[in-house]
């Protein structure tokens, strides 16, 4: 590794991994001749409940008879899964000795389907092995796993481009994850026929995640200022840093969520916006999935894992549960206020696409001019009047902090760094929007 002049140990290198994409409406009727290819004798599909009586599911279960594929389904995936959740999944996919594995559904199942094929990959290793510091040991992967097809049902999450699954560690009441380039799925199968069975909270509630993965991918620590440096490139992290190669990504998903999300959420006969939000979900996940996120991302999740009795409409669970692009999006004026001093020229070229007038805005706005605009695109679309309208009040906030705190892998790539009174401030902040 290159000696760097006295800049610390920061990097000097990125790293993009993506996915395989194809895309195209009805090319799930592919993923049979896929297996077929890869010579996979017994396929894990993993679904959950709700999806699995739903045309998607039943797209890739008639493309697995057409072509003789034998599989097992795993229908059990708990929406926004939790460590016992995985561990259920993990299980199963141990005891069936699979060659290859097909998720169907949104980010949880995506996510619990690459924990399962990491897992019963690599038998002997304990749960926490690969889990994040400071929760898990945050060991590299060296292991070789299965192919994994995965056939996202929503926009939102970009899981099937990244190489990182999200969980609710239960006993700690906060969200963590794996994050590793090798557990990414082999193939994302982009297929905009699904997205018309989706309800309308849930295309707005994927539709927020795909607008925070861009506005905090682009505006995150640039990769250069990102430390420590690693002494191998297999401890370089999935998330290493705004880059221009995430820039070019994160910025197109922006352009086509301000041009499509509302039309989407509003028609679900519009094929066009639906067609061209799921597309953005995977250009935002090619963007974090190697940039990053920060704040919004990082503060989600103790909003999520605290949840108290929020049952969101158009969910059809029987938990309480905050989902997980609204968690993301309600702090995201406060947050975007809070970080503009380090690089106001993106949060104002941001606001712009967004569509912020600001041919007479002084840079030293930027970032009430984002907060602003943020503001006005959600209350354009009901959504709930900050974490007060969700459950949480001023007295939460602390426990909201102490969950905000493990998430080192996130927060410090927010470009400006906060303590703790800066943590509590912007919760405070995001009790109430409008």
């Amino acid at each position: 590794v290159p000696e760097r002049p006295t800049l610390g140990n920061t990097d000097y290198a990125f790293e993009m991994a993506i996915s395989n994409i194809r895309y195209g409406e009805g090319v799930t009727k592919e993923i049979g001749m896929d297996l077929q290819n890869l010579g996979a004798r017994r396929v894990c599909v993993m679904t959950d409940k709700n999806l699995s009586k739903l045309p998607p599911v039943n797209a890739v279960l008639n493309s697995l008879a057409k072509y003789g594929i034998n599989f097992q389904m795993y229908d059990n995936v708990r929406v926004e899964p939790t460590d016992q959740s995985f561990r259920d999944a993990i299980q199963f996919a141990k005891k069936g000795e699979f060659d290859a594995y097909v998720a169907v559904g949104g980010g949880s199942v995506i996510d619990t389907c690459k924990a399962a094929n990491l897992y019963a990959a690599s038998p002997s290793s304990e749960f926490l092995d690969y889990v994040n510091a400071p929760i898990g040991k945050g060991k590299p992967v060296t292991v070789p796993l299965k192919p994994l097809i995965a056939v996202p049902t929503t926009s939102g999450t970009g899981s099937e481009t990244t190489g990182v699954a999200i969980f609710d560690f239960k006993e700690l009441k906060v969200k963590t994850g794996i994050a590793s380039r090798a557990i990414k799925p082999t193939l994302g199968i982009i297929d905009p026929l699904h997205t018309l069975s989706m309800p309308e909270r849930i295309v707005a509630n994927s539709g927020f995640d795909v607008l925070c993965h861009a506005l905090e991918s682009y505006t995150a620590l640039p990769y250069k200022q990102r430390s420590p440096c690693p002494s191998n490139p297999i401890d370089r992290p999935a998330y290493q840093g705004s880059n221009p190669i995430s820039d070019v990504w994160a910025l197109h998903a922006l352009r086509v969520v301000a041009k499509y999300l509302k039309r989407a959420i509003r028609d679900p006969e519009d094929r066009e916006a639906r067609a061209n939000m799921h597309l953005a979900s995977a250009f935002a996940g090619i963007g974090f999935g190697n940039a990053g996120v920060h704040l919004c991302h990082g503060m989600s999740y103790p909003i999520s894992g605290l949840v108290k009795t929020y049952k969101p409409k158009d969910y059809n669970v029987d938990h309480s549960l905050v989902p997980h692009g609204l968690s993301v999006v309600l702090t995201s004026p406060a947050v975007f206020a809070f970080t503009a001093q380090m690089h106001p020229e993106r949060h104002l070229e941001a606001a712009e696409i967004l569509g912020a007038d600001i041919r007479a805005a002084r840079i030293k706005d930027a970032g009430l001019i984002l907060a602003d605009t943020l503001r006005k695109f959600l209350f354009d679309l009901n959504v709930d009047d900050g974490l007060a309208a969700i459950g949480y009040s001023k007295a939460d906030i602390p426990a909201l902090v102490k969950g905000t705190l493990p998430q080192e892998r996130v927060t410090k790539l927010s470009p400006r760094p906060q303590t703790e009174e800066d943590l509590s401030a912007l919760f405070e902040a995001s009790m109430k929007l409008y």
